[in-house]
């Protein structure tokens, strides 16, 4: 079956001294944007793809914990919007410091083995 894709298009577009860009219009609103993209560095490219609005992660458990500590009606609603807004930012960190303890570790690795056996390879 074939997809009916759309071609791709390419648009060069200007960047400013504050490290700027403006988004044509026309894809703009084919993305339905607002004032967050999410941009992505891969292979030599950048890939600004539109946020989510319905990205709610862990939506049911923040709600009950929110409402075991009492909260009910609007003041719920408040502390709901409160905490749901700390929950991106708070994983970020989780997975930079994640990032770095890897890399800590990987430079600095060294094989238990070689404590064991010694470090010498095998002759023929």
């Amino acid at each position: 079956m074939k997809q009916n894709n759309p071609p791709i298009e390419k648009r060069r577009i200007h960047i400013s001294s504050k490290r700027q860009i403006t988004i044509p219009a026309k894809y703009y609103e084919a993305l339905g944007l607002t004032k967050e993209l999410d941009c992505i560095y891969s292979n030599g490219m950048l890939i600004l793809t539109p946020v989510k609005k319905d990205d709610l992660a862990f939506s049911e458990e923040i709600l009950a914990d929110l409402i075991s500590q009492g909260y009910a009606g609007e003041k719920l609603l408040s502390e709901f919007k409160k905490v749901t807004h700390q929950v991106r930012p708070a994983i970020e960190k989780i997975i930079e410091e994640a990032d770095a303890l890897a890399k800590a570790s990987a430079e600095n690795y060294s094989d238990p083995t070689d404590a064991i056996f010694g470090t010498d390879e095998l002759e023929d």
